[in-house]
């Protein structure tokens, strides 16, 4: 599997992807690294983190910060030109949300047979260069992952979930490493790691995929 691209391939990627406006700082950037809002018919903001709801969208940085701020400056209510009901505790509720989808992609992976769990299963598929994703858990030992890191290459390696999360997707109790088959779920799951990780002030792990306007 090919872990590189020429710089300008990328760039002409990230060219045709879809971009929009982030409402809190302004900037246009990829939605890969954006959450979409819509506002439902009692009035009330709703997160769309599937961009599947109808009506107009609203976007903002997959950032904590850019979800506080846009709700102490009364952005959403500015946007739509009248009174919203947006909750307090927005940032938190999304990160939830975040979470839930992350979860549900894990377990739709282990269901297509895509997951290789547990240190052991998950280095035999770094070895067979297999891995299109490695989630490592956020709570486990380091020294389990930097085993596997130094068995990689360029693959993502994430830590935003804890090990109860992932085990929750794998119907255990607790895993601290698991490892995704290379390919679409892979990709969806290394987008929503990024989107979740600006909700989650976690270390980052070489090789894990940055949320556009987020520190590195």
């Amino acid at each position: 599997m090919s872990r590189t691209e020429p710089a300008s391939t990328t760039r002409a990627k990230s060219a045709r992807r879809p971009q929009r406006r982030c409402l809190a700082s302004g900037q246009t950037q990829p939605v890969d690294g954006m959450v979409r809002f819509v506002v439902d018919a009692d009035g009330q903001l709703v997160s769309d983190v599937a961009e599947r709801l109808p009506g107009r969208g609203f976007w903002l940085s997959a950032d904590r910060d850019m979800v506080k701020r846009a709700c102490e400056k009364k952005l959403f209510a500015r946007a739509v030109r009248t009174r919203l009901q947006v909750p307090d505790d927005l940032a938190d509720r999304l990160e939830g949300l975040l979470v839930r989808h992350c979860v549900g992609l894990i377990g739709l992976a282990r269901r297509a047979g895509q997951v290789a769990a547990g240190f052991e299963k998950a280095r035999e598929w770094v070895r067979s260069d297999r891995v299109g994703v490695l989630f490592a858990a956020s709570d486990g030992s380091l020294g389990g992952r930097r085993k596997l890191e130094h068995l990689l290459r360029d693959t993502p390696v994430v830590d935003v979930l804890t090990s109860e999360e992932l085990g929750a997707a794998l119907g255990r109790e607790r895993v601290v490493h698991v490892a995704v088959a290379s390919g679409g779920l892979a990709k969806r799951l290394t987008r929503e790691a990024a989107r979740l990780s600006g909700f989650r002030k976690v270390e980052k792990c070489r090789g894990a995929v940055s949320v556009p306007g987020h520190a590195a």
